[in-house]
């Protein structure tokens, strides 16, 4: 049988017809196609049923109106976490004039409001479309961010080019990265054998990581509080109230 696989762009409008979704205010475009707000979120309804048709289409039990249902029960909650990620944001950046402006402007926010959504449908065992979603954000930004990685509350990432945040990554709230700081694995030599196992390091809650960090291993623990110099590399554990200059 042919492999039938989703439409790339499709899934682009999808994310982009969300961000609408969720800041209506911020994005009137959707007001010129759609008119009114339900028909907005009936066309993304329509649009997301389309595109896990094709990659369940194996999968019989699955519902994907049941799916879809569901990813929009939980949409508050993920405006919610990108609430605190714009405010994060606004208060961790002096240049910034308003969360509007980190809201239509900062690539960070957009990689992160990608995330949200792609991270909720890699924990339904969705397959693809989360990363399809996550290069999206990785070609628009140059942010990298697995849709495995779990990020908690209060996330910002500053300036934004060339981070990459990996699979298994952990992190917890009030987590402040710069440009170029890579969560990465500290070897990845065993190809597939390693598949599903902790790969990426943790960040605990309150850690500020400067450019070029590179911070790898599935058993490295940045720990609360810590704040990581720029240009530094880390492969084992840092106590919590470290604050490594270079």
């Amino acid at each position: 049988m042919k492999k039938i696989f989703p439409n790339n762009r499709t899934v682009i409008r999808v994310i982009n017809e969300l961000r609408e979704y969720l800041y209506p205010e911020h994005f009137q475009d959707w007001e010129i196609r759609y008119q009114r707000y339900d028909i907005l979120e009936a066309n993304i309804r329509g649009k997301l049923e389309e595109i896990l048709a094709v990659v369940t289409r194996d999968q019989a039990s699955i519902n994907c109106h049941s799916l879809v249902d569901d990813f929009f029960a939980v949409l508050p909650e993920i405006k919610c976490r990108l609430d605190k990620d714009s405010e994060a944001g606004y208060n961790g950046d002096p240049a910034a004039q308003s969360i509007d402006e980190i809201i239509l402007s900062y690539p960070g926010f957009f990689a992160i409001l990608v995330h949200r959504i792609a991270h909720y449908l890699f924990l339904q065992n969705i397959p693809l479309v989360p990363r399809m979603m996550s290069e999206y954000a990785h070609s628009k930004t140059g942010i990298d961010i697995h849709p495995g990685a779990s990020i908690g509350d209060y996330f910002f990432i500053d300036h934004g080019t060339g981070v990459v945040i990996g699979e298994t990554t952990v992190v917890g709230n009030n987590v402040k990265l710069y440009q170029g700081v890579t969560l990465g694995a500290l070897s990845t030599k065993g190809g597939q054998k390693l598949a599903g196992e902790r790969r990426h390091p943790t960040i605990e809650d309150n850690v500020v990581i400067y450019a070029g960090t590179t911070i790898l291993g599935g058993n490295t623990v940045i720990g609360h509080d810590s704040v990581i110099g720029g240009n530094t590399f880390i492969i084992e554990s840092i106590p919590a109230y470290t604050n490594i200059r270079n």
